[in-house]
């Protein structure tokens, strides 16, 4: 039996009503990452990472289904934090007000020196 409602439908019968369903439905809003969005305390977070640290440098991770765009900073001795802002532009824009350097992510990949500080972390006993 054709579709007669259109193509991307078909017909579910409940309770002896039939009811089309969409199969591939357009989503009015596209889906954003999960948790909750940038705020000003994760910049006075990065703001105070960088006043206590030296040699740190930032790079921007994009957006992906799972988190908003976020910045990571690494100190010169591989400790790290990270932190949700609006856009790669409100990245770009803070680092330039600290006067730090940042970088693409996906261009430069993750530093060594961070990664030999959580091997370092994964190494120290449990206090």
């Amino acid at each position: 039996m054709p579709n007669e409602r259109g193509a991307g439908r078909t017909l579910a019968a409940i309770d002896g009503k039939e009811w089309g369903v969409a199969w591939f439905r357009r989503r009015k809003e596209p889906i954003r990452g999960g948790g909750r969005p940038a705020d000003r305390a994760d910049l006075e977070h990065l703001a105070e990472f960088v006043r206590s640290r030296r040699g740190v440098e930032g790079y921007i991770e994009p957006r992906t289904t799972v988190t908003e765009t976020t910045v990571l900073l690494v100190a010169h001795d591989g400790e790290w934090t990270r932190r949700r802002v609006d856009s790669p532009e409100t990245a770009r824009r803070f680092a330039h007000q600290l006067a730090m350097p940042i970088y693409d992510i996906r261009l430069m990949g993750y530093p060594q020196r961070m990664r030999d500080y959580n091997a370092r972390q994964k190494r120290r006993p449990a206090s």
